[in-house]
């Protein structure tokens, strides 16, 4: 068989799949002879497997959307460039500015033809632009509906294997993280379409949707719990306002759990980026909830996902797409889900200021949700909205909050 690297050159900008759609089969080869390629540069997404460990990537430059999953640990150790843009501008940007020399994707083989399997994102379409593509065809990588490989995608090289895709483990749901998930739960009322991303908080809002019926879902992302929904009837997508009857997500993020059932499963639907995340397509719509996080906010409704303290530990992602997508929804509502608390309950996450970037301004603002309760923020001014951060901050930072407030905004 031919060297599938024998045509990436010197300080080629290679593109690899992301999350459980990682070509491992490619990337630890690739990283394994990459002193072969002086001035390699890789672009990652979601990151869950141990493939780029910082202590064996050496001579790599890495660039990403955002600090997701093991990216962090490059972040950490200075060595992740990230590109601050919404998720949705990603297919536009490898296709037009910034081509890839090199495409490393991952696909499934059925007699319907080739499909992209759990994740149908930048990869899939910047690899119709790439001077090279390299394709992993795994037997166990599921074949899924709405991922079909374009068919003017030309492949360069091909490596068959037969490998478990990476998987991502639920974590466990902690006391705020179920306190959390409840008061999320009472604001989407039966027969809306709602979208969630993966980890404690989307897992214990999942959990808290037990009693709803009739829900849809059309999201970015969804992990192994929505599974339970579907399988319990909560889950039917038959309002939808389009892809009735159809779970829609751009990734599949999760464990054999969630790729066994969406294998050949015409109930799941693994749609690109321009489907799950335009915007006139999330307009559409009608009783639309996004769930989304940060890592703070401030008393106007700022939010910042993206970094701590100079640290980058979070992505800008979908974020600015599904709130401005549910503003703009009939009936849509816009949900901002976090603790109230970091470190071990040392530092509030409710702030008088962001320590990092605005992602989503306060004129986007709608719900904010904590451990503490609901605070409504559209259609308040500065003062109100303050009043209702500080009553779902934790109590012991109440009162500091409280000073700020009245210093910052002149609230008596």
């Amino acid at each position: 068989m031919d060297d599938p690297f024998s045509i990436i050159r010197q300080g080629s900008l290679v593109l690899i799949g992301q999350g459980t759609a990682e070509p491992r089969s490619l990337t630890r080869e690739l990283v394994r002879r990459r002193h072969e390629f002086p001035g390699l540069r890789l672009f990652l997404g979601a990151v869950f497997s141990d493939t780029f460990a910082p202590a064996e990537t050496d001579g790599i430059a890495f660039s990403s959307y955002g600090a997701i999953g093991k990216a962090g640990a490059l972040a950490a150790a200075g060595r992740l460039d990230v590109l601050p843009v919404p998720y949705s501008s990603l297919p536009s940007l490898f296709s037009e500015q910034r081509q890839p020399d090199a495409v490393l994707i991952s696909l499934s083989r059925s007699p319907a033809g080739l499909s992209c399997g759990l994740v149908n994102d930048y990869v899939a379409a910047a690899a119709r632009h790439a001077r090279t593509v390299i394709a992993e065809i795994n037997a166990q990588m599921p074949w899924t509906y709405g991922s079909a490989a374009p068919l003017d995608l030309r492949i360069d090289r091909v490596v068959e294997c037969d490998q478990t895709p990476v998987e991502l483990q639920p974590v466990p749901i902690g006391e705020a993280e179920r306190r959390i998930g409840e008061f999320v739960a009472s604001l989407i009322p039966d027969r809306a379409t709602i979208q969630i991303g993966i980890g404690a908080i989307p897992d214990a809002i999942l959990a808290a949707l037990g009693g709803h019926r009739e829900l849809g879902i059309h999201s970015g992302m969804i992990g192994d719990r929505v599974v339970d929904l579907i399988d319990a009837g909560v889950v039917t997508n038959a309002y939808k306002s389009f892809d009735r009857g159809v779970t829609v997500a751009n990734c599949l993020f999760g464990t054999r759990k969630l790729s066994g059932f969406a294998d050949r499963n015409p109930a799941i639907r693994v749609a690109p980026i321009s489907h799950s995340h335009g915007a006139s397509n999330l307009a559409r719509l009608a009783v639309f909830r996004a769930v989304n996080s940060a890592l703070e906010v401030d008393l106007s409704g700022q939010m910042n996902a993206e970094q701590v303290n100079g640290r980058y530990v979070g992505t800008v992602g979908g974020q600015p797409d599904f709130v401005r997508g549910a503003l703009a929804a009939p009936g849509g509502r816009s949900i901002i889900a976090l603790p109230s608390t970091a470190k071990g309950g040392a530092t509030s996450r409710i702030v008088a200021a962001l320590s990092g970037p605005v992602t989503t301004p306060r004129c986007d603002a709608d719900v904010i949700v904590t451990d503490w309760g609901i605070a409504e923020l559209r259609g308040k001014t500065l003062h109100e909205r303050a009043d209702a951060m500080i009553a779902i901050a934790d109590p012991k930072f109440r009162e500091q909050l409280e000073r700020a407030a009245r210093d910052m905004l002149g609230v008596s």
